[in-house]
């Protein structure tokens, strides 16, 4: 059972569609700080089942009425896209703070007009770009924040795939629709151009942001083929790093999505496929990596493995005292605690605080079992002798590793 707080937000949430649907409802119910208050639709059947289900206290088919309760803290529009905008200003205007689908609008004039009335009202208005709130992005944006140093340049890219909703046809939930929800006057994907650029490039402009900061050149160029789209955008940021962001929709190969951020003192690399993400660097930055939904969080540069559990283990120990623990090693114990299945750091950053025990580098990848073999640069070769004819009289060291039974992560029942 969740334990809430004492103090709490009365949410309201507009819209039962899917969305509403596969993220809100139990969000807004689970979450430890938020109360799901009330729920509207304009679709009798939706409100009807919904409300069953999530047994908000109040249940509306009108947004007016449900803006005109008192008790409601803030609003969270899960709606079609084109009703996003009219939907916040009619929240902000009634004095509720607003959680809003990505992306926020259709059109940058209504946008504009958007964000004027935030500054006026003083209220609070986020845009639910949840990548952002990914371990391997966070990990990364530590880095960035506090190791990076001036950044040279930023390759991005989302790649939707050809057969991606086959794959996710397969394990989402089936939204429960109806006859009698509000629909915008046009087709969302009569042009297909704008639609793929709102619906995913908003996720990879929003993630260059993210790390970078703020945009202030766009040079943009599209090949349409086969029924394809493919946008290649130069960018540059006002910290002066310069970027290229790749929309491609669809591939004939699996979904992908990453970067590579190239810095002054290290790189962030997140690569990512089939809900496995990849954050790694090089120079003495950290790697978030996975396979199969299998995390993993190491650096380069010498950078040496350990289990997550022998992680909480030195944790347990007092081998992570305050002050010795550099921003890997932070990084390192926040991805453990997010559920993160293994963690590498480098050696610099947590040799004093693993008391030893960096010496072993235990290979995340190998599918049942993970390869255990002596740190190279702590058990170095003796040079072997050469003979007059230029050939070494010792045979070459045994290169064979041994294997340990891999920790299974518990599931969730």
């Amino acid at each position: 059972m969740i334990r809430k707080q004492d103090r709490r937000l009365k949410v309201g949430i507009l819209g039962c569609g899917p969305i509403a649907q596969f993220a809100h409802f139990e969000s807004a119910a689970k979450a430890r700080n938020t109360d799901l208050y009330a729920i509207c639709d304009v679709a009798e059947d939706l409100v009807q089942r919904m409300g069953d289900t999530y047994q908000p206290a109040k249940r509306y088919r009108a947004y007016d009425a449900m803006l005109a309760d008192p008790a409601l803290d803030a609003v969270i529009i899960a709606t079609s896209d084109a009703f996003h905008v009219p939907a916040a200003l009619k929240a902000l205007s009634a004095g509720k703070h607003v959680l809003c689908e990505k992306p926020i609008g259709i059109a940058v004039e209504d946008v504009e007009q958007l964000a004027a009335a935030v500054k006026r009202s003083g209220l609070v208005l986020q845009v639910g770009h949840m990548k952002r709130f990914d371990p391997g992005l966070e990990a990364a944006r530590d880095f960035v924040r506090d190791e990076m140093g001036q950044q040279l340049a930023l390759k991005a890219w989302y790649c939707d795939s050809t057969h991606r909703y086959t794959m996710t046809d397969a394990v989402q939930p089936l939204p429960i629709l109806s006859a009698g929800a509000r629909k915008p006057a046009e087709n969302p994907k009569a042009d297909l151009r704008r639609y793929f650029m709102l619906a995913h490039g908003s996720h990879l402009v929003d993630t260059a942001r993210f790390l970078c900061g703020e945009l202030i050149e766009v040079n943009a160029r599209l090949n349409e083929k086969f029924g394809a789209y493919s946008w290649f955008v130069d960018v540059a940021f006002a910290n002066g790093c310069m970027g290229h962001l790749d929309l491609t929709v669809a591939v004939r190969m699996d979904w992908h999505e990453g970067l590579t951020l190239y810095g002054e003192n290290g790189n962030d690399s997140l690569l990512g496929g089939n809900g496995a993400d990849r954050v790694e660097g090089g120079g003495g930055s950290d790697v978030v990596s996975g396979g199969n939904g299998a995390d993993t969080l190491y650096g380069g540069a010498g950078g040496d493995t350990v289990t997550a559990g022998e992680m909480r283990a030195y944790a347990a120990e007092g081998h992570f005292k305050a002050g010795s623990m550099g921003p890997k090693v932070e990084a390192c114990l926040r991805f453990v605690d997010a559920g993160g299945e293994s963690v590498i750091a480098s050696l610099t950053e947590v040799g004093p605080a693993l008391a030893g025990r960096a010496g072993t580098h235990i290979v995340p990848d190998a599918p049942a079992a993970r390869t255990q073999t002596p740190r190279r640069a702590a058990q170095r070769t003796p040079a072997r002798k050469k003979t007059a004819a230029g050939q070494t009289d010792e045979k070459p060291p045994d290169r064979r590793r041994t294997t340990v039974a891999r920790p299974r992560r518990e599931e969730n029942p």
